[in-house]
């Protein structure tokens, strides 16, 4: 499995103008050629909104680059990198493949993945898509997100190691599909449940649908 960085970026909140209105939000990330990761989130690094973005659980996202071929095929453009705010664009590290809880080493940091990204309506207006966010509802090729387990830097050449698979071996695919698209389906629900590394938020979601 070829796991590798295609690009590492950070940003802070930055205003634009969509439609005549006024927004302010950090999905306008830079590359950079290192980041520097603490429990709290990445340095130079943030969110607009901290109700619904950020915190410990939601430190680091990524995004799969092998989904940026599909999205430019059906938008029949070039999207620029990172077009969904991500830190990190990486390959072999698409949701069916990966599990929350599993850890990996990636640079000197020891990261855990925690839940699926819930997208907004920022991916639309920022790529210029008005079906954007419909879109990766229906698909859940959402990306993800990881929590800070040790502290350190990753460079834009940084290896990804996988340290340990959770045993539940609950997919990023599956939890997203089952958050979206099978609210009804308790026993996927429950064991999804299960698992201990699932982010507070998602673990309040899915005992709501309960």
């Amino acid at each position: 499995m070829n796991r590798k960085i295609i690009n590492l970026a950070v940003g802070k909140p930055k205003e634009y103008n969509w439609n005549r209105n006024k927004e302010l939000t950090a999905i306008g990330k830079s590359f950079v050629q290192a980041a520097e990761l603490k429990k709290a989130g990445i340095v130079d690094d943030d969110v607009a909104n901290h109700k619904f973005h950020g915190g410990p659980d939601r430190a680091v996202c990524l995004y799969p680059f092998e989904h940026y071929s599909y999205w430019e095929e059906m938008f029949q453009k070039k999207l620029i990198l990172p077009a969904f705010g991500e830190n990190i664009t990486a390959t072999g590290m698409v949701e069916e493949q990966v599990c929350i809880g599993d850890i990996y080493k990636i640079g000197d940091t020891i990261v855990q993945v925690t839940q699926g990204r819930v997208p907004c309506a920022t991916i639309s207006k920022y790529n210029q898509e008005k079906q954007f966010l419909k879109k990766v509802v229906e698909t859940t090729l959402t990306g993800y997100f990881f929590r800070v387990l040790e502290e350190g830097t990753i460079m834009f050449d940084s290896e990804i190691n996988l340290v340990e698979k959770h045993s539940k071996e609950i997919s990023v695919s599956f939890a997203t599909q089952i958050l979206f698209h099978q609210q009804q389906d308790k026993k996927s629900i429950e064991k999804i449940l299960t698992v201990d590394a699932l982010a507070v938020d998602w673990r309040k979601r899915f005992l709501k649908l309960l």
